[in-house]
């Protein structure tokens, strides 16, 4: 554990010396202190579940759209990684507490200067297959997520840091496999993020001799489940993997069976499911109706999250033969003409916070603090006649559900009332999300990641897999490689000032909220919750009936 940290922990306050509680759960955690042990280096005890015994056996039903499987470092989408979770597992699970636990791995360590990464695998965790996991099949994976040319494989902007340029695949001489149940890693510089990339939902571990790349064709892992059978749009089944002893065997994994039921995308159609008893819980509920189906008697789930919508140009887009977006003051101008705070109420009804179009949260351990550009319709529109593009017709795309459309919707709506032309698109969910990262001009949600430095690299570096802005800007990409260098989360906000500033004056995204995330559950079901991150963590769901 780094001095830095020891020293960092706050006290009775929201935040001691610019890091707040939570934050200080997340990077005590990352730096390999049990959950335990971070709260007791706060003076806490850690939260404990209620004492009530959780029973074995049922079926349990849940509301969330099932999509096509594929090679999981290209998961795009979270419902997908919640299918896998009953078979594929991860070496590190971020939890509801916002902290970091062991799986697969049963620990690590972390060198003070975040160079060196010694990975303990746990003992005793079996593939479905009768093999034993080992540090070779942890190393295929870390070096799998390292290749960078693989289509849409987002992992490579989590472990950027092992990658070498040349070859983008991982450098010589960064994994090693120290003996049969310990790998380190030997980083060429300092990455504070690669535990919090660990427990990111692309990272399943998979073995090495799987039958497919996709895993929902030939499903075999360390889980307690199993895929019985799967069609998109409609249902995904999982059973207990009969013959297979889960690691944490009598520690969870009660349920018999998970039904994976598509709703769809209108929450209306939520209401009307649990109204005919057809799910026991839902993925997600939003806006208006959050109060509608906890007014129905069920039980409803909050998570204060860095969740967003961010709604962008993608400046290396063309639109018959031209790029309208590599204007900066078209950007700029875009996001002037739009109040946030409308934004919030029309698209979330109000559920979340204003946010001020850098992408990095206050709930981020190095969130700077600053203005956003001012919202400026009249300003707006001067902008857009100086690049000579107030007379464009923007098509402004988005996919079909409630929450985002609404949002959309809003911006759209303000963007005319500015005088800015535009046409909207509304695209189906089961086709969105094949060139999501392709539009001209769209929105897209994005899920919380623990460190703000994260989702900058994910989302705005240049060349990364889910870069769907385009963006590409040698100075940020610097400055980036400077704060995934720092662990010290003060001198880290100083660069991250930096970088925040740069996303305002380039104009890179209009992302308008952070959202608080609901979802609800039967009385009956019992330790679902509403995951920060959207994961279900199906080994702790259990039916009290």
């Amino acid at each position: 554990m780094p001095e830095l940290l020891q020293d960092a922990a706050p006290g009775e306050g929201s935040r001691h010396d610019g890091i707040s509680r939570r934050e200080f759960l997340a990077m005590a955690t990352t730096f390999g202190a049990t959950t335990a042990a971070a709260y007791a280096m706060l003076g806490m005890s850690k939260p404990v579940m209620a004492s009530e015994t959780p029973r074995t056996g049922g079926t349990i039903r849940i509301g969330m759209v099932v999509r096509a499987g594929k090679d999981p470092r290209s998961y795009d989408d979270s419902p997908q990684a919640n299918i896998s979770r009953g078979w594929l597992e991860y070496l590190v699970r971020y939890t509801h507490q916002f902290t970091f636990e062991p799986m697969l791995l049963e620990g690590w360590e972390i060198s003070e200067d975040a160079k060196t990464y010694v990975l303990h695998v746990r003992p005793g965790v079996t593939w479905h297959n009768g093999d034993s996991l080992t540090a070779e099949h942890v190393a295929y994976n870390i070096a799998r997520w390292c290749e960078k040319d693989v289509e849409g494989n987002s992992m490579a902007g989590r472990f950027g840091t092992l990658i070498d340029a040349k070859t983008g695949d991982v450098a010589e001489g960064v994994i090693e496999v120290v003996d049969e149940m310990t790998v380190q890693l030997n980083l060429p510089k300092p990455d504070i993020t690669l535990i919090a990339g660990m427990a990111d939902y692309p990272a399943a571990i998979v073995h090495p001799g799987a039958d497919s790349e996709d895993p929902f064709l030939a499903p075999m892992g360390t889980g307690p489940y199993t895929l019985e059978s799967h069609k998109v749009g409609e249902k995904a089944v999982l059973i207990r993997k009969e013959g297979h002893r889960w690691w944490n065997e009598g520690n969870g994994a009660y349920l018999d069976r998970i039904e994976y039921i598509d709703v769809g995308t209108d929450p209306s159609i939520i209401v009307a499911s649990y109204e005919s008893e057809d799910i026991d819980a839902n993925y997600e509920s939003s806006g208006d109706f959050v109060a509608l189906l906890t007014e129905l008697g069920l039980e409803q789930n909050e998570a204060v999250t860095a969740a967003t919508i961010v709604l962008r140009a993608n400046q290396a887009a063309e639109v018959n033969g031209e790029r309208p977006y590599a204007d900066a003051r078209v950007r700029r101008a875009l996001s002037m003409a739009v109040d946030n705070n409308i934004l919030l109420e029309l698209g979330v009804n109000g559920l979340g916070v204003p946010a001020h179009n850098h992408h990095v949260c206050p709930i981020h351990p190095e969130y700077a603090e600053m203005d956003r550009l001012p919202y400026d319709p009249s300003g707006a529109m001067a902008l857009l006649k100086e690049a000579g593009m107030e007379e464009y017709e923007h098509e402004l795309i988005s996919i079909d559900d409630d929450w985002r459309k609404g949002t959309t919707d809003a911006m759209a709506a303000q963007l005319r009332r500015a005088g800015i032309k535009v046409k909207r698109t509304v695209i189906p969910g089961s086709s969105f999300w094949n060139d999501w990262a392709k539009f001209p001009f769209s929105s897209t949600n994005w899920n919380m990641r623990p460190l703000g430095v994260q989702i900058l690299a994910l989302a705005y570096r240049s060349g990364e897999a889910w870069n769907e802005t385009g963006f590409d800007h040698a100075e940020f990409d610097r400055l980036l490689a400077d704060a995934l260098a720092t662990p010290d989360a003060d001198k880290r906000r100083g660069v991250m000032a930096k970088l925040q500033k740069i996303m305002l004056q380039e104009g890179v995204v209009t992302q308008p909220y952070w959202r608080s995330l609901y979802n609800h559950n039967r009385a009956y079901v019992k330790g679902m919750g509403m995951h920060p991150t959207f994961e279900i963590h199906m080994d702790k769901i259990w039916l009290d009936s």
